[in-house]
């Protein structure tokens, strides 16, 4: 179907709302919830909807493993924008259930991580239980004969079920947030911004001493600065690792790309993500300082040189 975008669903999500923050004029009725991040990558895959957006990184439970593991394997996919979600949990429950009557809540287990002191101060009697999300937290809670008295959800997710916020803010970290990205089938990248970022999977050829110096040395020597390394087993064996890699800039800049051309020479082999607008989308902020004669001015007249070389005008 066109027109449809998937996401890790159900409904009432922190990933609905990073799709509903990355497409704004997407209606409800033409987005997809799926059970699983594999599923989203299986409809963007096989064509039946436009997009996806699936969680890649908390900035307190870490890097999401499924999603991970899906951009590593299978069919390719691009990544072509990216949103930073505040986690900011609610304590949910039925009309008339005040906090002190609340002894049984439930939510997802990253959400509990996430919110264990202020239960246990302000709920310490009340007993925890695990379910598949937020909002199926918050969906059980809205069921008659729920066994549940509240749930720790998304705003989303409590509104979505007609559930009556019992307390905001009941996240331990104020400044928790989320990174969604959105997938699609390859293709030729966003035009650059002028504040992107490039996500690469890289494959080392050989396990030696200095592999991982060499290929952190591609991106230093040329002034690109990392923001995420990951190592990942690449499933042939133990001690075989491939290195999830996202990097300031664009593939079109000439000092990214010839980075990546660096690692793609001493490689087994590379997968390109992608290169897409960063979440926070500032062109104004000021970039961290490349070393001496890395600049892409820089990378562009030496290119020229070159030529001029190989075709004899200089020596």
């Amino acid at each position: 179907m066109p027109n449809q975008y998937a996401y890790l669903g159900p409904a009432g999500t922190f990933t609905e709302a990073a799709l509903r923050e990355l497409k704004p004029e997407v209606p409800v009725d033409s987005t997809v919830p799926c059970t699983g991040v594999d599923a989203v990558f299986t409809a963007v895959r096989e064509g039946r909807v436009d997009g996806g957006v699936v969680p890649l990184e908390n900035s307190v439970e870490g890097g999401v493993s499924a999603t991970t593991a899906e951009l590593i394997e299978g069919a390719p996919v691009m990544v072509t924008a990216e949103v930073a979600v505040p986690v900011e949990f609610t304590l949910f429950a039925r009309e008339g259930v005040a906090l002190a009557d609340i002894k049984s809540v439930a939510t997802h287990p990253h959400a509990l991580a996430q919110c264990r002191g202020w239960l246990a101060t302000n709920l310490p009697d009340a007993e925890t239980f695990s379910v598949s999300s937020t909002a199926a937290a918050a969906q059980a809670v809205a069921e008659p004969g729920s066994p549940y008295d509240a749930a720790v959800s998304a705003r989303i997710g409590g509104k979505r079920y007609g559930l009556r916020a019992v307390a905001e803010g009941v996240g331990d970290r104020s400044d928790a947030a989320t990174r969604f990205i959105h997938i699609a089938r390859p293709g030729p990248p966003p035009a650059p911004t002028g504040a992107d970022r490039t996500s690469v999977v890289a494959f080392i050829s050989d396990d030696h001493p200095g592999a991982l110096i060499e290929l952190l040395n591609q991106f230093a020597m040329r002034g690109v600065n990392l923001t995420r390394l990951e190592s990942r087993p690449t499933g042939d064996g133990l001690g075989k690792y491939c290195f999830c890699i996202d990097a300031e800039g664009h593939v079109h800049e000439a000092r990214v790309g010839e980075a990546l051309m660096g690692v793609r020479r001493i490689c087994t082999d590379v997968r390109f993500l992608g290169s897409y607008p960063r979440a926070d989308g500032d062109t104004t902020l000021t970039p961290l300082q490349p070393p001496r004669r890395t600049s892409n001015a820089d990378f562009h007249e030496a290119e020229r040189w070159l030529a001029r070389v190989r075709s004899g005008e200089v020596t």
